[in-house]
């Protein structure tokens, strides 16, 4: 009788370029050929009790083969698909005992035996169309070669085989406990909290263990397998290799698909940078991320985004053999973002409203009576604002402010009106807002188009400085404050200063200068000037300057720094 070691072998030849010593359970030197990668390059061959990584072309099938020389063997494969569907079917065919010789007694040559095996197709044991992990097991399996063979219709793809004689003593993948889901505990508008009962292979066996999370958007995994392959969607990819050239399943970093180094996290923020030598491909940017976070079986993802929903996967990898198994994954939905509250605006009343930096406010004005005309005041404290406003639905204001603006806008019998407020990019915004029906009675100051104060530079002396601001036809009380700064007074802290909704009763009284009245009927006309004096020779001085409305509302002109001689 031929050795099925030999037979085996000889029925590969053509499918290796070299010779090489089929590896099984009873052989000494089977722990080290597995440690040596080398040994499986260009092979065909399934080693017992090892996991191997290999690569299929669309509509290409490819066989593996592996030998059970005694009946009654347990036999477990189990193939796991990562990118795309795999058809699979698990074949056995008897190995040629003895031949007739015609009659001589010798045996037939080998490449007669091996014509022989290749053209019988076998009996069928096991067939399986899909995406998931799955499993043939026999308790009792009677001797023989036995072929798997593989099919991706769908597209260039890479899957893991294992298969083992021993089932019951090598339970490679971590096991799963009795009840396999991921629990979502905790649920926020940008967390999620996860917990799952952890794994026998750690609590009972004590066999070192880690658990990887996988948050995306699309849908659940049933492998590690495939997230890797989704990962490295957005890794530098190269061409991989011509049908019909046979590689290492164990070298697939030499074809750009990812290792199982499950240690590592991975985020879907980072990208690793293209290797010299490799053809690199435009992928979309995968958005998954992966985190392994030990032995916990509690995790809280944070970051998400409101109101959208998340896919989450567990799995538990065993550290020593690498190998890993999915848990029954979960789908949750974040919550939305809390609904702002409507501010009500009273008639003829001011509110102050802050904003945050792109940030947004509402805000509603139901006048109680008939009116003709609506008018809206609004002072912008620091940056400019965006408001809109619409009336019972229709848009019918829309415009950035900047200082004090008015809007007038006509009325309508029972309308109700609803201002959005729009922060800044830049920061945070402050303003004043008044809405009414009867705007004879204006309660800001009037102001004009420029609110700068102009200082002379040729009355400056070691005491003194003197100042102009223009006016308005309007009589309004006006109040000059100073305060000593630092020649090093920077854009920054005068932009602190600048807020303009901020009255001269935040001021010290030792800052105040003076208070006066003002105006002019001939706008050409409407400035004024002012001379401070009693300051400090080379010293610098903030100077504001504010107008005060009938109403006791108060707006800042813009802030001027002077600095006095140092020599006269």
């Amino acid at each position: 009788m031929v050795p099925l070691h030999w037979c085996l072998l000889w029925l590969l030849l053509p499918l290796s370029s070299r010779t090489q010593k089929l590896p099984t359970r009873d052989e000494e030197l089977f722990q080290m050929q597995i440690r040596d990668k080398a040994f499986f390059h260009d092979s065909s061959v399934i080693p017992d009790g090892a996991e191997i990584s290999s690569y299929l072309f669309r509509d290409t099938p490819k066989r593996y083969f592996f030998v059970v020389e005694e009946d009654n063997t347990p036999l477990s494969v189990t193939v796991t698909p990562c990118d795309a569907p795999l058809e699979w079917k698990l074949s056995l065919q008897e190995l040629p005992e003895e031949a007739s010789g015609e009659g001589s007694g010798d045996p037939e040559p080998l490449e007669e035996q091996r014509q022989q095996i290749i053209n019988e197709e076998g009996t069928e044991l096991f067939s399986y169309k899909g995406n998931d992990v799955e499993y043939f097991i026999s308790s009792s399996s009677p001797s023989g070669l036995y072929q798997l063979e593989l099919l991706s219709t769908e597209k260039d793809t890479h899957f893991k085989v294992y298969a083992t004689t021993t089932p019951e003593s090598d339970q490679p993948y971590p096991e799963l406990p009795y009840d396999p889901r991921v629990d979502v505990t905790s649920l926020g508008r940008t967390t999620v909290t996860l917990a799952w009962k952890p794994s026998p292979t750690a609590s009972q066996l004590k066999q070192p263990i880690q658990y990887c999370v996988v948050i995306n958007k699309e849908h659940n995994f049933k492998s590690l397998c495939a997230v890797e392959a989704k990962l490295s969607a957005d890794d530098a990819f190269m061409m991989a290799p011509k049908p019909g050239l046979d590689f290492s399943p164990f070298d697939f970093a030499h074809f750009g698909f990812p290792s199982d180094n499950l240690g590592k996290e991975r985020s879907f923020l980072t990208k690793p940078s293209p290797k010299l030598g490799r053809h690199v491909y435009s992928r979309p940017k995968v958005d998954i991320q992966k985190i392994c976070i030990g032995n916990k079986n509690i995790f809280t993802i944070s970051d998400l985004k409101p109101d959208t929903q998340y896919y989450f996967d567990v799995f538990v990898a065993n550290s020593n053999s690498n190998m890993s198994t999915a848990y029954v994954g979960t789908f949750a939905r974040t919550k939305e973002e809390a609904k702002q509250k409507t501010v009500e605006l009273k008639d003829g009343k001011v509110t102050d409203v802050f904003v945050k930096r792109k940030g947004a406010k509402f805000l509603r004005f139901a006048p109680v009576s008939s009116h003709q005309k609506v008018t809206f005041f609004i002072h912008s404290c620091l940056d400019a604002i965006q408001i809109q406003v619409r009336r019972d639905g229709k848009l019918l204001l829309s415009q950035n402010v900047e200082g004090i603006r008015q809007f007038q806008l006509r009325g309508k019998p029972k309308a109700k009106y609803l201002i959005r407020l729009k922060g800044h990019k830049k920061g945070a915004s402050m303003l004043k807002i008044l809405a009414t029906t009867r705007p004879s009675k204006q309660p800001f100051p009037s102001l004009p188009e420029d609110t700068r104060i102009k200082a002379f530079d040729k009355l400056r002396t070691c005491s003194s400085a003197t100042v102009a601001w223009l006016g308005t036809q309007e009589r309004n009380k006006f109040c000059i404050y100073k305060k000593e700064v630092d020649d090093n007074y920077n854009e920054d802290q005068k932009k602190r200063e600048q807020n303009q909704c901020l009255g001269p009763d935040t001021r010290k009284k030792s800052e105040k200068v003076l208070c006066k009245y003002f105006h002019s009927q001939n706008l050409q006309k409407a400035v004024t000037t002012e001379t401070i004096k009693g300051l400090l020779p080379g010293k610098s001085y903030l100077l504001d300057v504010y107008v005060i409305g009938h109403g006791g509302h108060s707006v800042k002109y813009q802030s001027k720094v002077v600095k006095t001689r140092k020599f006269c």
